[in-house]
Protein backbone atom coordinates (compact mmCIF):
# COMPACT_ATOMS: atom_id res chain seq x y z
CA UNK A 1 0.00 0.00 0.00
CA UNK A 2 2.84 2.41 0.76
CA UNK A 3 4.28 2.09 -2.74
CA UNK A 4 0.89 3.01 -4.20
CA UNK A 5 0.74 6.24 -2.18
CA UNK A 6 4.29 7.15 -3.20
CA UNK A 7 3.52 6.42 -6.86
CA UNK A 8 0.33 8.49 -6.67
CA UNK A 9 2.16 11.55 -5.34
CA UNK A 10 4.99 11.17 -7.85
CA UNK A 11 2.51 11.10 -10.73
CA UNK A 12 0.57 14.04 -9.32
CA UNK A 13 3.77 16.06 -9.10
CA UNK A 14 4.55 15.47 -12.77
CA UNK A 15 1.56 17.42 -14.08
CA UNK A 16 0.05 16.78 -17.48
CA UNK A 17 2.37 14.65 -19.59
CA UNK A 18 1.90 13.57 -23.21
CA UNK A 19 2.06 10.04 -24.51
CA UNK A 20 5.62 9.00 -25.40
CA UNK A 21 4.94 9.43 -29.15
CA UNK A 22 4.21 13.13 -28.50
CA UNK A 23 7.45 13.88 -26.60
CA UNK A 24 9.11 16.89 -28.17
CA UNK A 25 5.86 18.20 -29.63
CA UNK A 26 4.65 21.77 -29.29
CA UNK A 27 2.66 22.33 -26.07
CA UNK A 28 -0.33 24.65 -25.84
CA UNK A 29 -2.53 25.26 -22.80
CA UNK A 30 -5.91 26.93 -22.38
CA UNK A 31 -8.80 27.18 -19.94
CA UNK A 32 -12.35 26.75 -21.24
CA UNK A 33 -15.40 26.74 -18.97
CA UNK A 34 -13.11 26.56 -15.95
CA UNK A 35 -11.29 23.46 -17.18
CA UNK A 36 -7.64 23.34 -18.17
CA UNK A 37 -6.78 21.61 -21.44
CA UNK A 38 -3.29 20.89 -22.74
CA UNK A 39 -2.72 20.24 -26.44
CA UNK A 40 0.44 18.61 -27.74
CA UNK A 41 1.10 18.74 -31.49
CA UNK A 42 3.82 16.84 -33.24
CA UNK A 43 3.74 16.70 -37.03
CA UNK A 44 0.26 15.77 -38.15
CA UNK A 45 -0.82 14.36 -34.76
CA UNK A 46 -2.34 16.01 -31.69
CA UNK A 47 -3.10 14.86 -28.19
CA UNK A 48 -5.52 16.83 -26.00
CA UNK A 49 -5.49 16.20 -22.26
CA UNK A 50 -8.06 17.46 -19.77
CA UNK A 51 -6.63 18.40 -16.42
CA UNK A 52 -9.05 17.94 -13.52
CA UNK A 53 -12.23 16.03 -12.79
CA UNK A 54 -15.45 15.75 -14.79
CA UNK A 55 -18.86 14.87 -13.46
CA UNK A 56 -21.47 12.50 -14.85
CA UNK A 57 -23.10 13.78 -18.03
CA UNK A 58 -20.26 16.20 -18.85
CA UNK A 59 -18.10 13.92 -20.97
CA UNK A 60 -19.73 14.49 -24.39
CA UNK A 61 -19.52 18.29 -24.03
CA UNK A 62 -15.92 18.08 -22.83
CA UNK A 63 -14.94 15.83 -25.74
CA UNK A 64 -16.52 18.29 -28.20
CA UNK A 65 -14.62 21.14 -26.54
CA UNK A 66 -11.37 19.19 -26.85
CA UNK A 67 -11.89 18.86 -30.61
CA UNK A 68 -12.88 22.55 -30.95
CA UNK A 69 -9.78 23.92 -29.21
CA UNK A 70 -7.29 22.23 -31.53
CA UNK A 71 -7.72 24.78 -34.38
CA UNK A 72 -7.68 27.70 -31.89
CA UNK A 73 -4.36 26.64 -30.46
CA UNK A 74 -2.58 25.02 -33.41
CA UNK A 75 -4.15 26.48 -36.56
CA UNK A 76 -4.73 22.92 -37.78
CA UNK A 77 -8.03 21.13 -38.43
CA UNK A 78 -8.87 17.81 -36.77
CA UNK A 79 -9.50 14.88 -39.11
CA UNK A 80 -12.76 13.77 -37.46
CA UNK A 81 -12.58 10.12 -38.49
CA UNK A 82 -9.18 9.80 -36.81
CA UNK A 83 -10.34 10.89 -33.33
CA UNK A 84 -9.63 8.34 -30.58
CA UNK A 85 -9.95 8.51 -26.83
CA UNK A 86 -12.32 10.00 -24.31
CA UNK A 87 -12.85 13.20 -22.33
CA UNK A 88 -9.64 12.61 -20.38
CA UNK A 89 -7.21 12.19 -23.28
CA UNK A 90 -8.01 12.44 -26.95
CA UNK A 91 -5.73 11.79 -29.92
CA UNK A 92 -6.24 12.62 -33.60
CA UNK A 93 -4.59 13.44 -36.89
CA UNK A 94 -4.68 17.02 -38.12
CA UNK A 95 -4.33 18.80 -41.44
CA UNK A 96 -2.42 22.05 -41.34
CA UNK A 97 -2.18 24.90 -43.85
CA UNK A 98 1.18 25.61 -45.43
CA UNK A 99 3.56 27.20 -42.97
CA UNK A 100 2.07 25.34 -39.98
CA UNK A 101 3.46 21.93 -40.87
Amino acid sequence: MHWFVILFFLCAACGTQPAPMMFGGARHETIVDGRTFVVYRKGNRVEVIRDGPAGPGEHDKIRATMIEIVPWLTGCQVVRRSVEGDSGALRARVTCPRGRR
